[in-house]
């Protein structure tokens, strides 16, 4: 187990930095507005990596999501941030990413009362790489076309994190 505190970026309205926050201790029923961000992983048949979250997780645990999530630690990049999640979450490395809803933002409440308040840009990548999923972050995942995932998604909200439906009804065509 770790010992190193992981931060996130505080933010104000309009994206600029104003502190930093422990990780561990930002999400409660009142979280404070911090940099965020989603990544959409293709593999080379164009099919997208849908993830379940782990069931220890502290916000929506168990929901189906984008292919992974994150938060960039103060003076990182974003680009910095995505490998580094999508190795830690994932195993994997990611090639080709590029921003699709850059000033995506939302605020969810999960059904224990635990806010998510974030300006989450959303971006996809690619990957060719064996995922090998580590259990504290997800617990399932599977590759779905992305016409499979819109229908999944419009057949059972509530089985999808919050984020996802928003960032599909925003897609760029």
């Amino acid at each position: 187990m770790s010992t190193t505190t992981e931060y996130v970026v505080l933010v104000t309205d309009d994206g600029a930095p104003i502190g930093r926050a422990d990780k561990a201790t930002v999400h409660t029923h009142d979280t404070p507005l911090h940099a965020a961000f989603s990544c959409h992983v293709y593999d080379a048949d164009g099919r997208v990596l849908v993830t379940r979250r782990a069931l220890g997780k502290r916000t929506w645990p168990g929901v189906w999501t984008n292919s992974f999530c994150g938060h960039p630690a103060p003076g990182e990049t974003p680009s910095d941030a995505l490998a580094r999640r999508a190795l830690v979450e994932l195993g994997i490395t990611v090639t080709d990413v590029t921003p699709v809803i850059p000033d995506f933002r939302y605020r969810a409440v999960d059904a224990s009362g635990i806010v998510e308040n974030e300006i989450c840009p959303v971006f996809t990548a690619v990957t060719t790489d064996a995922v090998a999923p580590n259990p504290e972050e997800v617990a399932e995942f599977a590759w779905l076309t992305p016409d499979e995932l819109r229908s999944s998604v419009a057949a059972a909200p509530f089985a999808f994190s919050p984020w996802l439906g928003w960032q599909l009804e925003r897609w760029p065509a």
